[in-house]
């Protein structure tokens, strides 16, 4: 698979990235975890809620005894705000193949209360101890080459302050589901991308999590603008994704009563379907 044009001459390590440095968490007694939530990934002026998962994901996998996340299910209470913040876990049950955990993310109010942000639960394994054995009808979707792709670089940002996570993300994004941006949306609720991080660092399973919702909202294609706050989201990991850049494909089928579902699919290099998900969102209507 072609690299992305714009990579850098030297490509980050996972664990030496900004993205490893902006989720990491301190441990400040079992089962809670400080963090600052970087500005870096925020979308306006909330805190994106992939990079939020990709957070949550990193503090249980430090509590819970297998290493990799399987399936993260999130609920988004109230906006999250850069700034500091507490992570607390619970391990709700552990196995010899998954362990499984809840965990939530509080910041504070002007009072100094407590706020909770973002609930999880979630069930971890180790991707690496999996069967080779697919058997699927996935496709990864057609995507034209990088080159004929295009990024938040080469036009407006479609929502006003929404350029901090463009700029620490490689987004190459399919003409086909660009309408929105030339004003003629397709109607068709989809959109397709190359997806990496601008440090070039490679994938990983925490790393997919940010990967599901980082693409413009479909909406866009549908017709609608502005902010499409994510209410729940889950998210299956289904294997260690190959070096190289991934292939993200997201639809939207059904829009009623102001709310829609983006069901989401990640491809790496070597074609296999490395992340699954679906989440439910609200959209602005009128």
């Amino acid at each position: 698979m072609p690299e992305a044009a714009s990579a850098p001459a030297t490509r980050a390590a996972i664990g030496d990235s900004e993205f490893d440095r902006d989720t990491s968490v301190t441990r400040r007694s079992p089962g809670v975890y400080d963090i600052d939530l970087s500005a870096g990934w925020t979308i306006i002026n909330a805190v994106n809620g992939g990079y939020l998962l990709a957070v949550l994901g990193r503090a249980l996998g430090d509590a819970l005894p297998h290493p990799d996340p399987f399936t993260v299910s999130a609920h988004y209470l109230t906006a999250s705000q850069p700034g500091p913040a507490v992570v607390r876990t619970e391990t709700v049950r552990t196995g010899r193949t998954l362990s499984t955990g809840q965990a939530s993310l509080f910041q504070y109010d002007d009072e100094g209360n407590e706020v909770e942000r973002i609930r999880v639960l979630a069930s971890y394994g180790d991707l690496d101890a999996l069967p080779d054995d697919v058997r699927t009808s996935a496709k990864p979707p057609v995507i034209p080459p990088m080159e004929q792709c295009f990024g938040p670089e080469d036009g407006p940002a479609p929502v006003e302050g929404s350029s901090a996570i463009a700029d620490r993300l490689m987004l190459k994004l399919d003409p086909a589901t660009l309408g929105w941006a030339l004003g003629q949306p397709s109607g068709k609720g989809e959109m397709r991308a190359w997806f990496g991080l601008a440090d070039g660092r490679d994938a990983d399973p925490l790393s997919l999590l940010l990967a599901v919702d980082s693409l413009p909202p479909t909406a866009f294609e549908l017709g609608l603008k502005g902010w499409v706050p994510t209410v729940e989201l889950t998210v299956h990991v289904r294997c260690r994704p190959a070096p190289g850049p991934l292939r993200v494909s997201i639809t939207t089928r059904n829009l009623a009563g102001g709310f829609l579902e983006e069901d989401a699919e990640v491809w790496d290099s070597a074609d296999r379907l490395v992340a699954q998900s679906r989440q439910l969102a609200r959209v602005r209507l009128g």
